[in-house]
């Protein structure tokens, strides 16, 4: 079915270029309209656990993942003020054939884009969208310029405050969790191991993994504020602030602070999943919309399933549309297929800050159960993610 349909993706993150590609390696003629005037990622780390690595095996690019992205012996969480570990669970031994990898944000778009581009996508670049409209026709989008573009098949991968999430949904005002959450890249030392570690404490946690082959440490610090902080990928911190608010963690969690230079800050806010993720038939003009990734269900960044939720919902939504006779079957398949799993993912991502921001006796007797289950047991903790990790919509 899809043999010659003309696609119009909106954004060229890591949802817009996944699909592109296994939309083009279908069949489909795919334009990707971009808004940005190059496509560039600021310097940001990624888990890409199993049931994303998969994705991108599928479609040809295992060895483009295995060269950009390091692969992960563990995940170990640690208390944050004795700086003395308290769980280490063992993810390299998860899927051999689709191990857990940390990539650099914009290593793992570069790939993205090749991929795209080597399966005859087109990438428009400086295409910034002011509307999109759903109608007795098929989806048009006006472009900031005030041009009108008729599509065939529009799939919205365009974020957080995608244009066609809210032409489908109408505008829903999100919750500000009053979690506030720094990002940064600085240098790392030659004995960096493969393990992303998770300090915790009071109100607030650091996460640290190794990227580019050990040469840089990514770290995401997340801080329990009342005060509102803008959900903005662009706004910048003084470091000090930072320094504070981890002052009282141990003096590796310190010294790694002390080199940073110009963090990112942004204000996590909870979305509620979509309930409309795609339109199709009359209504459509006879092709369809769709939405994908972070414009049908934004997750909070405590599971690190983000990116690897958007290439599972690429590959669905390919593979429903390439699987059923007719534009409105495959999108109803493909919001079937892909909505529970995406709501459960973003529930236990919420649950996850409660769990590394305890304080007092709560976070004493959680580490201590811990510790007693990863001594007796650590085979059936990591079994607990096997939900998650061990899902292949591949297969």
């Amino acid at each position: 079915m899809l043999i010659g349909a003309k696609v119009t993706v909106l954004g060229a993150g890591v949802a817009g270029l996944t699909v592109a590609r296994a939309l083009a390696l279908r069949g489909a003629e795919v334009t990707v309209l971009e808004q940005a005037a190059e496509i560039t990622e600021v310097g940001a780390g990624l888990q890409i656990s199993p049931n994303g690595a998969c994705v991108l095996k599928a479609l040809g690019l295992g060895e483009a993942i295995e060269a950009a992205g390091m692969r992960a012996e563990a995940v170990e969480l640690w208390d944050g003020g004795s700086g003395t570990r308290v769980l280490r669970l063992d993810v390299g031994k998860l899927q051999p054939g689709a191990p857990y990898r940390f990539v650099h944000r914009a290593d793992l778009i570069d790939l993205l884009a090749v991929g795209a581009r080597e399966a005859g996508v087109q990438i428009r670049l400086l295409q910034r969208i002011d509307k999109v409209t759903l109608g007795a026709h098929p989806p048009r989008i006006t472009t900031a310029q005030g041009a009108e573009v008729e599509c065939g098949l529009l799939i919205g991968a365009d974020g957080l405050h995608s244009r066609l999430r809210e032409a489908l949904n109408g505008a829903v005002a999100p919750f500000f969790t009053h979690h506030a959450a720094w990002r940064t890249v600085i240098p790392a030392g030659p004995d960096i191991p493969p393990v992303a570690q998770v300090f915790m404490g009071a109100g607030r946690h650091l996460v640290s993994y190794p990227l580019r082959g050990g040469t840089l440490r990514n770290i995401v610090a997340v801080e329990e504020r009342h005060r509102w902080v803008e959900e903005s990928w662009s706004l910048r911190d003084d470091p000090m602030a930072l320094r504070i608010a981890f002052r009282d963690f141990c003096p590796t969690v310190r010294g790694w602070l002390e080199q940073v230079e110009d963090p990112y800050l942004w204000g996590l806010f909870r979305h509620p999943v979509a309930k409309r993720w795609q339109t199709s038939g009359p209504e459509a003009g006879g092709w369809g919309a769709a939405i994908l990734g972070d414009a049908a269900h934004p997750t909070l960044p405590f599971l690190a399933q983000g990116a690897v939720m958007a290439l599972e919902d690429a590959w669905v939504l390919a593979d429903a549309l390439a699987s059923h006779d007719t534009p409105a079957a495959g999108l109803a398949a493909y919001q079937q297929r892909r909505e529970a799993r995406a709501a459960r993912v973003v529930d236990a991502a919420t649950r996850n800050a409660r769990h590394y921001h305890l304080a007092g006796l709560p976070r004493a007797v959680a580490h201590l159960g811990l510790r007693a289950a990863g001594a007796v047991a650590p085979g059936r903790l990591l079994g607990q993610f096997d939900w998650l990790y061990g899902y292949d919509v591949t297969g």
